[in-house]
């Protein structure tokens, strides 16, 4: 449990860095990086796509959340870039 966290944290502050636009603020940065891990999850699963250790789980969590926050911007109205 305590690999999640800290690989949502990871995640999530990985996807302040990414994703340009206004911040979220370093508590929802880590919810958005625990929700993108599930994301990510379900997304490599479906794929067939194995993410094994540390940096695969931060990797999939980061692809996950990047996912989520581009759909936040989109929905929100704000113009979405990397």
């Amino acid at each position: 449990m305590l690999g999640v966290l800290i690989a949502g944290l990871i995640a999530g502050w990985l996807t302040g860095k990414l994703m340009h636009g206004r911040g979220f603020g370093i508590i929802v940065d880590i919810v958005l990086g625990l929700v993108g891990a599930v994301i990510g999850q379900a997304i490599f699963s479906r794929l067939g796509i194995p993410a094994e250790g540390g940096i695969g789980f931060i990797a999939m969590a980061v692809v996950g959340a990047v996912i989520l926050v581009g759909a936040i911007h989109l929905i929100s109205g704000d113009r979405v870039r990397l």
